[in-house]
């Protein structure tokens, strides 16, 4: 198997454009799957920062005060993601339409998150691309830009322009591209720490045949890792043979099974171990190991270091 969490990997910098009035809720979804990715893969795979068209802090729908890393015209990146949320109509002048046309010339990826496709169309950068907003601006959306082909669709990718309709949206929009740059186990991994199972079944997976049996074997999973299954039960619950669902998780996650198993415990393992005080055999009887031991071995092949140093380290 490949393991892509010892792999040097190039950091992608995405940078995210807040205005005035922007979505907590969405912001949050964006940036915290990245800082899990890199929390979980140990390496730096994404770095981000904010920026604002002048430099100047903004607040929040919900009043949050957030100071930029630097000004638009100052940020270059793999990818500046447009975020403006709630007041969108009173920023589409001309002075938005010029600094998001110049930034398209400095990024090769422009995403436009909840109402952010609506600044990326009016600015012209979305003509004969497929895309989506929020569903609410949906209808007037597709009526102002005949131009752009609209989809009623979470998030929509289409070569260097992505579009995502809303808050909830936008994790599965990074899940997506987590699993698409950096494995489907690295995505689902993140999902689990986020408690998100469903999110990690609808993108544990390529679109095919084997999809449903695979994320039938991975919430068969889920819901055993206190008493972990014989991989040859979980393919029966899952409605396929085990040399089946060898053969398709090898295809979805490039690992085996026991392999997807183990990820899943002993990521639940370092989660209890960073946001608990359980001692380590109790951690480790909630994540099926015999005893402490056992678990210690196994975490400390996973993530370079025993329980007790991961939480005495911080």
């Amino acid at each position: 198997m490949q393991d892509r969490t010892n792999t040097s990997v190039q950091t992608q910098v995405y940078d995210v454009l807040l205005f005035d009035n922007f979505s907590n809720h969405c912001l949050a979804n964006t940036v915290e799957p990245m800082r899990a990715a890199n929390m979980l893969s140990r390496q730096p795979l994404y770095a981000w920062r904010f920026l604002t068209p002048d430099g100047a802090a903004v607040h929040s729908s919900s009043g949050l005060q957030v100071a930029p890393h630097d000004r638009l015209d100052a940020g270059r990146g793999a990818m500046l993601l447009v975020m403006p949320s709630y007041g969108f109509r009173d920023l589409e002048g001309w002075a938005t339409q010029r600094a998001l046309r110049a930034a398209a010339r400095r990024y090769p990826v422009l995403a436009g998150l909840d109402t952010g496709s609506w600044l990326l169309a009016r600015a012209g950068l979305l003509d004969g691309h497929r895309a989506t907003i929020h569903w609410e601006e949906l209808t007037r959306f597709a009526e102002t830009f005949p131009q752009v082909e609209t989809l009623r669709e979470r998030f929509v990718l289409d070569g260097p322009r992505i579009t995502c309709s809303g808050a909830m949206a936008a994790f599965d929009l990074i899940l997506h591209l987590i699993g698409r740059d950096h494995g489907q186990l690295l995505a689902l991994e993140v999902a689990q720490l986020f408690m998100t199972r469903d999110s990690a079944r609808s993108h544990a997976a390529p679109a095919g045949g084997g999809t449903r049996q695979v994320n039938r074997a991975v919430m068969v999973m889920q819901d055993t890792l206190e008493q972990p299954l014989p991989i040859a039960e979980i393919a029966r619950r899952a409605g396929c043979t085990q040399k089946t669902l060898e053969t398709r998780m090898r295809a979805a996650f490039d690992a085996t099974p026991q392999t997807v198993y183990r990820r899943l415990r002993l990521n639940l393992a370092r989660k209890l171990v960073t946001e608990t005080d359980l001692p380590v055999s109790e951690i480790a009887t909630r994540c099926g190991y015999d005893n402490a031991s056992a678990l210690t071995r196994a975490f400390r092949a996973r993530f370079g270091q025993a329980p007790r140093g991961l939480r005495a380290n911080g």
